[in-house]
């Protein structure tokens, strides 16, 4: 009897084994989660335990079943580490779709390179990831990672989803820490699929289930602000072995030029005397700036430097003068530097960096931003200057940083201010032309577009287009005028005034359609809406207009002899909450009309019932623009 009684165990025990493997089927994922899918993660789960203000481990362990190419970044097999952060254990295993084994990779097998190209001077920021080429789909890659650090400033937020196109099946947070250290939180965008577990002086834990892909939405804000999410941090923490404090902005700022920002700014001599002969007899602190500021972009250039998690020590100064490159905390501090020698006060700015606007958060004290310009006080205001662009005008944002909160690092304390806003109606483009059709159709112009604000952020490095790449570049500008043939572009770029003019000559065979005796032709040839808005059902996200702008055209057009107008279009005005459009034709004489066109577009956050309101105001501004002449032959 005891024979039969072990097999049966044993059968038992060899059944729940196989059953264990077969939970990387890609069969067992519901429909739902597959729906709108590109990748569904199995499982993602953090264990964070801060053991003390220097030491804490993070154990990952992300299941990612991959259902076709698009899928494959959402696998996130990665991890940066150097010495301070060392990567204690790494595996990968990848599954076929029934769940079945097909490889495992270990350390010695997955990439690793330099996290700084180019540079030796950071050799031992490292960079580990796995580079896997899938046989078919779907496949599953279940991966391994525990690091060990001494850097407790950075508490990786855990945000469940944080991609379109990516269902979620189970996400864990599980964090471990000291009653001592001041451990804080703060949830975001949170729904029913996740749940409190532990929230204990020493614990928090998490888990979310079953959240279904996101379909990805035209005019969506920022995903920070439509994903849940969960932002950590202590009040006493530790970077690059430096203890520091962020029990409120004035403290952290004090902290991080006293311990790390001091000593970086050093320079040699002989860049000191440079800088002083170039600056000469000038006093006017912001006019010494701009000498600055265009010796730096003359002399440096960007790398990006991932210097332990998040590297907020910049390299120093000294190095940057004499290696010529850094990334945007080196360059940043460089100025600063040189500010200094001249008497010229700045200080270091933390931002999320992206033209997509995301805020620093003001009421939670922590480590936040991955990029980093530099202030100048400016009377009751301050320039602010990106320090990484060789081109960029004094002072000029552009889309990467403007209007948004950021960090204003100060040596009694840190404040939040909000970055220069470029109003809607300063974000100009200003087109005046003229064009003649001739009488078999053909099209001659000559066009001048001067653009300034968000605008000129758009256009200013078209002059350093190549030939091929600028005649690309106007061919889809003019995509509305067939057969193009661009004769002649030239530019002119005011970095004073921060306005960028493109001059064009243009031509075009049959723009006008002939038929029998009669012509017809679009009126605005040079800048009509063609984007379409996207219909969307049942449409989930707030709508964002993030930058408004007014176009302004005047455009003379010579009609063809020996033939009349027949039909003209009639003049429009459209005004609602999105903006204003107005056209207005008006008839000089029998061959000479002048066209007169002028659109507003106004930023703002809408709701998603809005969305619809939106797309058929845009759909009215792309038919009128579209709007024909009838010319008949006398």
């Amino acid at each position: 009897m005891k024979t039969p009684i072990f097999t049966f165990y044993f059968v038992l025990i060899a059944y729940f084994a196989t059953a264990q493997k077969t939970d990387y089927s890609s069969f067992t994922i519901t429909d739902s989660l597959k729906q709108n899918a590109d990748a569904v993660v199995r499982l993602n789960q953090f264990d964070i335990v801060i053991a003390s203000q220097r030491s804490m481990n993070i154990k990952t362990k992300r299941v990612v079943t991959v259902l076709n190419e698009n899928g494959l970044e959402a696998i996130e097999a990665y991890s940066n580490y150097d010495k301070s952060s060392p990567v204690k254990s790494i595996l990968a295993t990848v599954y076929d779709a029934f769940g079945k084994e097909i490889k495992k990779i270990k350390r010695g097998d997955f990439k690793d390179v330099s996290a700084v190209s180019g540079s030796t001077l950071f050799s031992e920021s490292r960079y580990i990831y796995l580079d896997y080429t899938p046989i078919q789909y779907p496949f599953t890659v279940v991966f391994d990672c525990e690091i060990e650090t001494s850097n407790t400033a950075f508490i990786p937020q855990w945000m469940p989803l944080h991609d379109y196109a990516v269902s979620i099946e189970q996400s864990v947070l599980n964090v471990n820490y000291p009653s001592n250290l001041g451990f804080k939180y703060k949830e975001f965008n949170f729904f029913n699929s996740i749940k409190k577990t532990i929230d204990t002086p020493t614990q928090l834990s998490y888990t979310a289930t079953n959240i279904l892909a996101q379909k990805y939405e035209s005019y969506s804000p920022n995903i920070s602000n439509l994903f849940p999410r969960v932002m950590m941090g202590l009040e006493l923490f530790n970077l690059e072995g430096v203890d520091g404090n962020a029990k409120s902005w004035t403290e952290f700022g004090k902290w991080y030029n006293e311990k790390i920002l001091k000593g970086t700014t050093d320079l040699p001599e002989e860049t000191k005397n440079k800088i002083k002969t170039l600056v000469g007899t000038e006093t006017d602190p912001i006019k010494k700036a701009q000498i600055i500021y265009k010796y730096v972009q003359g002399k440096t250039r960007y790398v990006s430097i991932q210097v332990g998690i998040g590297g907020w020590k910049p390299m120093l100064a000294s190095d940057v003068d004499r290696l010529g490159y850094g990334d945007c905390k080196a360059l940043s501090n460089y100025t600063k530097a040189l500010l200094s020698v001249v008497d010229v006060p700045s200080y270091n700015v933390v931002l999320y960096g992206n033209p997509k606007k995301r805020d620093i958060e003001s009421d939670f004290v922590s480590m936040q931003g991955n990029h980093m310009i530099l202030a100048i006080p400016n009377k009751n205001k301050y320039v602010f200057l990106e320090c990484t662009n060789q081109v960029d005008p004094f002072g000029y944002q552009g889309t990467f940083t403007d209007d948004r909160n950021v960090l204003v690092v100060k040596p009694e304390g840190a404040e939040i201010v909000r970055t220069n806003i470029y109003e809607d109606t300063t974000n100009t483009q200003i087109t005046r032309g003229t064009y003649s059709i001739a009488e078999n159709g053909d099209f001659s112009g000559k066009i001048g577009i001067v653009s300034e604000g968000s605008q000129y952020n758009q256009k200013f490095n078209n002059e350093r287009l190549s030939p091929t790449e600028m005649e690309k570049f106007y061919k889809e500008y003019w995509s509305t005028i067939n057969n193009l043939k661009i004769k002649k572009i030239t530019f002119k770029n005011d970095s004073d005034k921060i306005n960028f003019t493109e001059n064009a000559e243009i031509s075009a065979a049959n723009y006008g359609n002939m038929s029998a005796n009669k012509m017809m032709f679009a009126v605005n040839a040079f800048n009509q809406l063609t984007e379409s808005v996207k219909r969307i059902r049942n449409r989930k996200n707030p709508m964002e207009i993030q930058r408004g702008s007014m176009d302004i055209d005047e455009i003379e057009i010579a009609l063809p002899v020996n033939f009349s107008i027949e039909f003209l279009p009639q003049n429009v005005e459209i005004s609602g909450k999105f903006g204003e459009y107005k056209t207005e034709i008006i008839k000089k004489d029998n061959t000479n009309l002048i066209y007169k066109r002028k659109f507003f577009l106004k930023k703002g956050l809408y709701t998603n019932k809005e969305y619809d309101e939106f797309r058929l105001f845009m759909e009215q501004i792309s038919r009128n623009d579209n709007a024909k002449i009838i010319l008949t032959k006398s």
